[in-house]
């Protein structure tokens, strides 16, 4: 069945979640290009937050933001590479009620023209939580400019044809009103 072209911009409220043992407000450039970008695509900032690179420090940030039903999605950046503390993937993937496979393959292809068979480093993923849409990125701005630019903000647009995320939120939330 085809769906009808939304004609306007959907605001989601969007958190942003920079994992780093060493990023603060005054240098985090990846939180702020998200930031940016997603407030210029005509997103709202739900909250933002830095976290240490910690399993346990990310899972609470991010089940209270899952469990508020204000925030409609989470994007983080950083702690998915290999290092000893990288633990991005670790945490976030056991809250997934559905992991978006598609996601981290799609970065990934993306990436590879950029930085070439270094991106095979990243384990970008995405999942979905509670109706909660979780985008977990690199922590370099560059990367988090890529997921943004050649990803997120068509898939985060309910204008964007033939299907986006909205549209997997807005039956989220149908299905749990009634």
């Amino acid at each position: 069945m085809a769906h009808a072209a939304t004609a306007e911009l959907v605001p989601l409220n969007i958190a942003v979640l920079t994992v780093s043992d060493t990023r603060t407000e005054a240098n985090d450039t990846s939180g702020d290009a998200l930031v940016e970008r997603l407030q210029q695509a005509g997103h709202r900032l739900a909250t933002r937050t830095i976290v240490k690179d910690d399993v346990y420090q990310m899972r609470a940030v991010v089940s209270a933001w899952i469990a508020d039903p204000q925030v409609q999605v989470i994007i983080s950046t950083g702690g998915t590479g290999f290092y000893q503390r990288d633990s991005t993937p670790e945490a976030m993937a056991p809250l997934f009620d559905k992991q978006i496979e598609g996601f981290g393959e799609l970065f990934r292809q993306i990436s590879y023209r950029e930085i070439g068979s270094s991106t095979i480093q990243s384990r970008a993923l995405g999942g979905l939580a509670n109706g909660t849409l979780i985008f977990c990125l690199p922590g370099s701005t560059g990367a988090c400019r890529t997921g943004w630019d050649k990803i997120l903000a068509e898939q985060l647009d309910a204008r964007h044809r033939p299907c986006n995320f909205v549209e997997i939120l807005q039956r989220h939330a149908g299905n749990q009103e009634g």
